[in-house]
């Protein structure tokens, strides 16, 4: 029997083109806060899980992270990001990706490790209706990025083994977690990671975006 191939698509650097406004809003978050932490070391933190973000957030600035000031800053960083989220656009190819898959009666899911109230505005912006597509996010899962947990779920939502996935991701985050789970881990250069960032984190190709992807989907089980 034909191995059915799944995939599970990250959202934000992967689907749409949104890291650099998470970036700016997590720095006005934590400027509120009087946390000093340089843009390119927020950038490295962008796509992984709160808790592990908080962990290093103690080791880089020696700050005691309270439940408290944990909750100030995710608030203070949706509030910012909402008014960054009107200059979010999808990443070139995306919706045609999307939309060949579909076509193709290829299966596909999104994972994210934002919350439903985060990526609810950028899953509108790339035209995915929630209802129709599973939709996986920090809210439903124990554990988020670099855990396999989100890849997990989402390909059991769509009835498929883990092993038939085909994990897309812009950061080292989703390639460690698509190893973990047994995927097969696709990075993408749109995020801002760099293609050996990447491939030392498990990705067995690299392309440079959506639209990329899409012209060497062959290559990673997509049949067009």
């Amino acid at each position: 029997m034909p191995i059915r191939t799944v995939f599970l698509f990250d959202l934000d650097g992967t689907l749409v083109d949104s890291v650099y406004q998470h970036v700016l809003a997590w720095m006005e978050a934590l400027d509120s806060e009087g946390l000093d932490l340089s843009v390119w070391r927020i950038h490295r933190k962008i796509g992984m899980s709160g808790g592990l973000f908080t962990d290093q957030l103690l080791r880089e600035t020696g700050i005691e992270i309270t439940p408290e000031l944990l909750e100030r800053l995710r608030q203070r960083h949706y509030e910012a990001y909402r008014r960054y989220v009107v200059h979010v656009k999808p990443l070139p190819g995306a919706r045609e990706l999307l939309d060949s898959l579909t076509a193709q009666n290829i299966p596909w899911a999104i994972a994210t490790s934002g919350r439903m109230e985060g990526a609810a505005p950028n899953l509108e912006v790339l035209g995915v209706d929630p209802s129709k597509i599973p939709v996986v996010t920090r809210d439903q899962v124990r554990y988020a990025k670099p855990d396999p947990d989100l890849f997990l779920t989402a390909a059991e939502r769509l009835g498929e083994p883990i092993e038939n996935a085909v994990v897309v991701g812009d950061s080292i985050w989703d390639m460690l977690a698509s190893r973990r789970c047994r995927a097969l881990g696709v990075g993408l250069l749109s995020g801002g990671y760099g293609q050996d960032e990447l491939e030392r984190s498990g990705a067995v190709r690299v392309y440079e975006d959506p639209r990329d992807l899409l012209k060497h989907l062959d290559e990673v089980g997509g049949r067009r």
